[in-house]
């Protein structure tokens, strides 16, 4: 059975913090999010959009990925998903009301995506703020994607495109699928990277401003935050990037520009050559430490 639900956009990153109050401050000062409130288990929910979290900090003994939330379009193609993934044997759960309420959300569920061990969740409505996200550090348009490292990596490929629904933009060869969660248009809300552990490789967050990515970096160095990768161009996206490490060496990127996709007749995926210049127009290449940590919390 093919997937045929529609999806709004990534809703929502969840990480586990070893220092919540160091990780905290980090992303409300240097990355830039809105702090919202605490939860009862001492989460620290963030905002970069009215919505009411798109990233949530966990305090948790090892540092690395919670979750992963998806916004789906309405409440029938969350119905549609939660049916599909009962027929593929995935066995999705609804959380309950209360715990629901406390993230803010409408009705929700959770399944445990089988190729990474990564818990992904779904709902289709959360609560809105009506004052804006207010760009107080950095001009931050969205959440823009997440990107896992998985050992299966040319397992997982057909799997996330027939039975999640994704639509891949381009491949680097051997080594990294760009997925859009369809019919989001933009090149990649999601991608899947091969290497020799299932981990968090990033979290990405698209700004407004070029500037932006200037800023950071200055404010990065400034604050004594490891910068990883760039500034540089990526040409499957064509977005200027810069990637720096959270407290815990959990690799964020900022990213300014991306190609948008038609949801009818868009071009088909490139094959592109696996080399440095796929990655970097301008001939950079990542430190060592860039997407080295982030353990996946297995479900309990």
């Amino acid at each position: 059975m093919a997937a045929e639900f529609r999806y709004k956009k990534l809703g929502y990153v969840a990480l586990n913090a070893t220092d919540i109050e160091k990780s905290a401050a980090f992303y409300e000062n240097m990355v830039g999010l809105d702090p919202v409130g605490v939860g009862a288990q001492g989460e620290h929910f963030f905002r970069c959009s009215n919505d009411h979290h798109n990233i949530v900090v966990y305090p948790s003994d090892t540092g690395g990925l919670k979750r992963i939330g998806w916004q789906m379009e309405d409440d029938a193609n969350l119905d549609l998903a939660f049916d599909h993934f009962t027929e593929i044997g995935l066995n999705p759960q609804w959380i309950d009301k209360a715990e629901s309420d406390a993230l803010q959300q409408g009705r929700t569920f959770r399944l445990v995506e089988p190729n990474s061990g990564a818990t992904f969740e779904y709902y289709a409505a959360i609560m809105q703020f009506i004052p804006n996200f207010s760009q107080k550090v950095t001009k931050i348009a969205r959440l823009g994607h997440v990107v896992l490292t998985l050992k299966n990596f040319e397992k997982a490929k057909p799997f996330f495109i027939e039975q999640m629904n994704f639509r891949v933009s381009d491949y680097i060869e051997g080594s990294i699928a760009f997925m859009r969660c369809f019919p989001n248009p933009y090149h990649h809300s999601f991608a899947i990277g091969g290497g020799d552990e299932n981990r968090l490789n990033h979290v990405n967050f698209m700004v407004t401003d070029i500037d932006d990515i200037g800023k950071g970096n200055v404010r990065a160095k400034h604050s004594q935050v490891p910068i990883v990768y760039g500034p540089g161009r990526h040409p499957p996206s064509d977005s200027i990037f810069l990637y720096f490490l959270d407290p815990d060496e959990v690799t964020v990127e900022f990213s300014f520009g991306m190609e948008e996709f038609p949801e009818e007749n868009p071009r088909l995926p490139r094959m592109l050559e696996p080399s440095l210049d796929t990655i970097d127009y301008w001939g950079g290449f990542p430190d060592p430490r860039f997407a080295a940590k982030g353990p996946i919390e297995k479900a309990g």
